[in-house]
């Protein structure tokens, strides 16, 4: 590995590690919501041990309120008395009753409690250019009408900041089934209507595709790219491959932990093909490419509401994770907003928890060793590596990030994605006098299929790393199996 520490590219914009809280599941009540009355300590209905836990992770922005429930949404049904708001059905997610206890207020004090910024779903597919118009009146202005007299009304005297907006979600699919053509004159309506009011400059996502489908990007971009400040992209990690059997997330064996890492590998050629198109149509790279939906997603737990897509979260979706953020970050000249699906309890959750219990996932600890890298200018990385082979595949045994941050420090995150072999890495630092390495830690552990449970939460935790010498500007690294690193050198 050479890393050239003097040759600074772009900022790794801290938005990449951006989270993602749809009302789904258990996610946000039971999960982040337990209410005021609640046995459980909290701080205004928001459970205080996952509040804790989160804020370890310096979460940049928090997606809400979908995901397919947004295009269901409407925001009215969010505001005023508790007791007098409306019970709907969420169609999309297990037909369960959906009460509004958590609307705007709520959401908005939870990234207080967070210091993180909305990322508000409009509902482009059930909703009107009206409803969504009224709805950023409603949060955004601060002067007399009667919207934010309204808003005053509930409780919230001054305007809120919210950035960004996304216009539409998956609207080729749950969020309206339409075509690319059609989506582009819907998406330059509903932007006309998009208004910033009292400073509050809006950052405006149209709905793109996912995987490989690059017709949607091309059509979008050429016709609605002067009314966007990004265009979304989705990719879940199915490690079987196969929507119709995703494969399980414990109980697997090596097989299914290849598979599951050379699936969510293919996240780079996905970014690096949407990102050739829209280089045709903006070379100068003012329109982002917003990846805010992506993770493992395997088969539901056994027993559990297929709906709720509750699963669990290994030593393998804790790599799948710091493969997918290296790939975000080395494409941060043009990703500069991503959001992992999703923060409790759903799919590749940060945390997980049961009733009074909360833990920490093994992709948790990945997103903590990984807040070095936010904000700090991208490095130059060349990485020549020996393949970890299974079968008739194979991929590159290791994975890696290194950044600068403001302090000159820089940090290198590096994965050892082996089933079974150690690797020997020897980085080569140039451009820098090194003195010391510090603050090394490591994740890892004895199975590919490792989990954290209630009975055993620390199982995979992170501990010391000290399995390396530094000669010189020559960095050598002994890398456990299955494993990921984090450390600092000055």
């Amino acid at each position: 590995m050479v890393i050239d520490a003097d040759q600074p590219q772009n900022k790794i914009n801290e938005h990449i590690y951006g989270q993602f809280s749809e009302h789904l599941g258990t996610g946000v009540y039971g999960g982040l919501w337990v209410g005021e009355d609640s046995d459980i300590p909290n701080t205004d209905g928001f459970r205080n041990d996952v509040l804790k836990a989160l804020r370890e992770l310096e979460i940049p922005n928090l997606r809400w309120p979908g995901g397919c429930f947004a295009d269901e949404y409407n925001w009215r049904d969010g505001i005023g008395p508790r007791e007098d708001r409306p019970v709907r059905i969420n169609t999309h997610w297990g037909m369960v009753e959906e009460n509004n206890a958590v609307g705007i207020h709520g959401f908005m004090r939870l990234t207080e409690l967070l210091d993180t910024e909305p990322y508000i779903s409009a509902n482009v597919g059930s909703g009107t250019p009206r409803e969504m118009a009224n709805w950023i009146e409603y949060m955004t202005y601060d002067g007399n009408s009667t919207l934010a007299n309204l808003r005053r009304e509930n409780g919230q005297d001054e305007a809120w900041d919210v950035k960004f907006w996304g216009i539409g979600n998956e609207s080729w699919g749950c969020g309206g089934s339409m075509k690319a053509d059609y989506y582009s004159d819907l998406y330059r309506r509903y932007a006309t209507f998009a208004k910033d009011y009292s400073g509050n400059d809006l950052y405006k996502i149209a709905s793109g595709f996912s995987d490989d489908n690059y017709d949607w990007t091309e059509t979008v971009v050429k016709n609605a790219g002067n009314h966007m400040d990004a265009i979304s992209l989705h990719y879940y990690t199915l490690p079987n491959g196969d929507w119709g059997n995703k494969g399980p997330s414990q109980d697997f064996g090596e097989e299914m932990y290849f598979s599951g890492l050379r699936q969510g590998l293919r996240l780079d050629e996905f970014v690096t093909r949407h990102s050739t198109i829209m280089d045709k149509y903006d070379p100068q790279k003012r329109i982002n490419l917003a990846v805010d939906e992506w993770g493992v997603w395997t088969d539901p737990l056994p027993g559990s509401n297929p709906g709720f897509l509750q699963q669990q979260n290994s030593i393998r979706d804790a790599l799948v994770a710091s493969t997918s953020l290296d790939i975000l970050n080395k494409h941060s000249d043009r990703v500069r907003l991503a959001n992992i699906a999703q923060t409790v309890n759903v799919l590749q959750a940060m945390v997980l928890t049961e009733g009074e219990k909360m833990l920490k996932t093994p992709t948790f600890h990945v997103f903590e060793f990984y807040t070095v890298h936010h904000n700090a200018m991208l490095l130059p990385l060349d990485l020549q590596v020996e393949n970890y082979e299974f079968g008739d595949e194979s991929i590159p045994a290791i994975s890696a990030t290194a950044s600068k941050n403001s302090e000159g420090a820089v940090h290198v995150t590096a994965t050892n994605l082996h089933a079974t072999q150690s690797q020997e890495v020897t980085v080569d630092i140039r451009g820098l006098e090194v003195g010391s390495v510090s603050n090394a830690r490591v994740l890892t552990a004895n199975e590919v299929d490792a989990i954290n449970t209630f009975d055993n939460p620390e199982r995979v935790s992170p501990k010391e790393f000290n399995n390396y010498t530094l000669d010189g500007n020559n960095l050598t690294l002994r890398l456990p199996s299955k494993s990921v690193i984090v450390l600092q050198i000055k």
